[in-house]
């Protein structure tokens, strides 16, 4: 199990705005799939978190768009854990496109641990943050 996920792309067509290049509101659909896709890869599949009646919510994004990322381009997104607090978490993305090693995007997602029927923050369990491994800057992609 990778301390950091990694998910490859080819970016479709589908995904490309007025602009020409990746519709913005497309990195957040990718920083998800990545992000559950991590998860999953850690041991904790959505399917578990709803067998022990928790979830995460997303609290907030942010992204700094640094150079686009166009039709045909095959990209890496990395993802890890940089923290764990009482009751949420941050998550980091870096958005690579491999051909000419460009990072186009970094982002990060603040994710609170809850109550998956009231919604309410609980603490996160320690086999939840024994599963993952937190990043240290040194050791980000």
């Amino acid at each position: 199990m990778a301390a950091i996920g990694r998910i490859e792309l080819v970016v479709p067509a589908a995904v490309i705005d007025l602009n020409g290049h990746v519709n913005n509101v497309q990195y957040l659909q990718w920083m998800q799939e990545a992000a559950m896709a991590h998860s999953a890869e850690m041991g904790w599949p959505q399917e578990r978190y709803a067998e022990i009646d928790r979830t995460w919510i997303i609290r907030s994004h942010t992204i700094e768009y640094l150079h686009s990322a166009f039709a045909g381009d095959t990209l890496t997104l990395y993802t890890w854990v940089s923290s764990f607090e009482k009751f949420r978490s941050l998550r980091r993305y870096k958005f690579l496109r491999p051909a000419d090693q460009t990072v186009l995007a970094t982002a990060a997602t603040v994710f609170i641990f809850c109550d998956l029927r009231t919604g309410r923050p609980l603490s996160i369990p320690s086999e939840v943050r024994q599963a993952y491994t937190v990043v240290a800057p040194a050791d980000e992609p």
